[in-house]
């Protein structure tokens, strides 16, 4: 991999001497000469008249050089849950769905669980940036510390809650429906990776605090081998001790934890960046690699930026979470509401559980883009470029258009070659109900690229509040479209293909997810102003 490298430029004088300092990732500023962490495609745009196209490119190659290592470390995540998924499924008896259903609905709570909790990344890394972009170095250590604690005690709290309550989520869940056996497996599997609680939270922020600083490198690195190291378990405690979901549990819990000790070493300074440097290498001794979890109680002032930010990521996570969780529960009682056997409703759940690992972990890929806007978005904000921050987002919506057709392009060959039924299953009943959901999957994709694009540029521009509405707008339509379609005749209920249904509901959902963003995006006063109108007006 590239060592990624960010050109620096004065703010007083753009001196070229400045670009044979050696940069390692992290500088935000130093005691004398004020070196701020500045993209030279930004400033090209400003000192050359005829540099557009070069700007153009520059800039496409600075989020390439945060959206490569972002997207593998954004990817790493799911491929440990579709690892889980496809050893359990491929390593259980013939046509016996009850472990992976059961590991499916146990997962579907995970994603739950842990995702509301995401803002320790996405309300962290903006602030962070934007600190850092104006030159308080200080201020984003703070933000960086006060993550960490949040994770550490909202992480110990999450594992004690699915703990005492993993009977009955678990049963919200669908295992009620899907039978004794499946039940069975959900509850080994959650116990388990309930410990990885505060592990998975410490990652998240600590993501956050390292995109702050334009360093998608490093945790790509620690996610990678702590992926290895789940690959390497899933194979001794499935394939080998054929230990079921439990084990699947117990290698993503391992791995989470090792990674979760990385970062905090990287962090504080006790181990190198990706780079072989430690954070904050070029700031005074002092302030050199001290980003570590704040016991103490701070100030509201202190706290409010993150308090505030968090709060509206929180309530706009946990609305999709509810969505994809009811999606997860309603595909359990799909079949068995129809009086099917405990077997159907299992494949129903099964199948779901394989197609939407796959819609995440495609997700997941088009958050890389999001990744990179949201800290080269929030850099220009900090430095009130304008400019730069329109330039930004259109060259990120142009790459996610490209993803988003790539995407669609290889799930294609892969469902039409029967590689995606044939990897994860051999049940049939779950290859049955798969193949239909592929097809929505393949579809969904050009406009998940762009949702998730807009998500990164409004986070940015710290619009949280406004994404918080508009994902409460996008469930309330999606859950409105899944009503239609199952209960209203002329629609689709004579159908009665729930699990479809629920599909074109999660559809409806990131349509209109696409649609309010698109409305924030292009407001003449807005923080964005994607079309440039504003600029036309005066």
């Amino acid at each position: 991999m590239t060592t990624i490298t960010t050109p620096l430029i004065t703010t007083s004088s753009r001196s070229t001497a400045l670009h044979n300092t050696p940069h390692d990732g992290y500088d935000a500023c130093k005691t004398d000469d004020v070196v701020d962490l500045e993209i030279d495609a930004y400033s090209s745009s400003s000192e050359e008249d005829d540099g557009d196209d070069t700007s153009q490119n520059n800039i496409s190659q600075q989020i390439l050089s945060l959206a490569t290592p972002a997207l593998v470390s954004l990817a790493i995540d799911p491929l440990m849950t579709i690892a889980d998924t496809a050893f359990v499924g491929r390593y259980s008896a013939p046509n016996d769905p009850y472990p992976l259903a059961g590991l499916g609905s146990a997962a579907a709570l995970l994603v739950f669980s842990f995702y509301v909790f995401n803002f320790l990344a996405t309300a962290t890394a903006p602030l962070v940036a934007k600190a850092r972009a104006s030159k308080d170095e200080a201020g984003a250590k703070l933000v960086g510390g006060q993550a960490l604690t949040l994770a550490l005690i909202l992480g110990t709290a999450l594992t004690l809650t699915l703990l005492i309550f993993r009977e009955p989520l678990l049963h919200v869940m669908g295992t009620g429906v899907t039978g004794v056996e499946a039940d069975h497996y959900g509850e080994q599997f959650l116990t388990v990776r309930a410990l990885a609680a505060p592990a998975v939270l410490i990652c998240s922020a600590s993501n956050g605090i390292l995109r702050g600083y334009l360093d998608t490198k490093t945790p790509t690195i620690i996610l990678l081998g702590s992926n290895v190291i789940n690959l390497l378990l899933d194979v001794v405690l499935v394939a080998q001790l054929k230990m079921g979901p439990q084990g699947a549990g117990i290698a993503t819990t391992v791995a989470e934890w090792i990674a979760a000790l990385c970062f905090l070493g990287v962090l504080s300074g006790k181990l190198p960046s990706a780079d072989g440097k430690n954070i904050g290498s070029n700031t005074k001794p002092s302030e050199s690699g001290n980003i570590v979890p704040v016991f103490e109680l701070p100030k509201w002032m202190d706290i409010r930026p993150l308090v505030v930010a968090s709060s509206a990521v929180f309530l706009r996570s946990i609305v999709l979470q509810v969505a994809m969780s009811s999606a997860a529960a309603m595909a359990a009682r799909s079949s068995a509401e129809s009086d099917i056997i405990a077997a159907g409703a299992s494949s129903s759940v099964a199948a779901h559980q394989i197609a939407l690992q796959l819609w995440l972990l495609c997700s997941f890929l088009c958050d890389a883009l999001a990744t990179a806007s949201q800290a080269l978005v929030a850099d220009g904000m900090g430095r009130e470029d304008a400019e730069s921050v329109r330039t930004v987002s259109q060259t990120v919506f142009s790459w996610g258009l490209a993803l988003g057709l790539s995407l669609s392009a290889i799930l294609w060959v892969g469902t039409e070659s029967n590689f995606l039924t044939d990897f994860f299953t051999a049940d049939e009943g779950t290859r049955l109900e798969l193949t239909k959901l592929l097809t929505i999957v393949i579809l969904a994709q050009p406009l998940n690229s762009f949702v998730f694009a807009a998500d990164g540029v409004l986070q940015g521009a710290e619009e949280f509040p406004y994404q918080a509405k508009s994902m409460a707008l996008s469930v309330l339509t999606a859950f409105a479209v899944f009503a239609a379609l199952e209960y209203t005749p002329l629609l689709g209920a004579s159908d009665g293909d729930t699990l479809v249904h629920v599909w074109l509901g999660l559809i409806a959902l990131q349509s209109m997810r696409a649609l309010t963003s698109f409305v924030k995006l292009i407001e003449k006063q807005g923080p964005i102003d994607l079309l440039g109108l504003g600029k036309q007006a005066s």
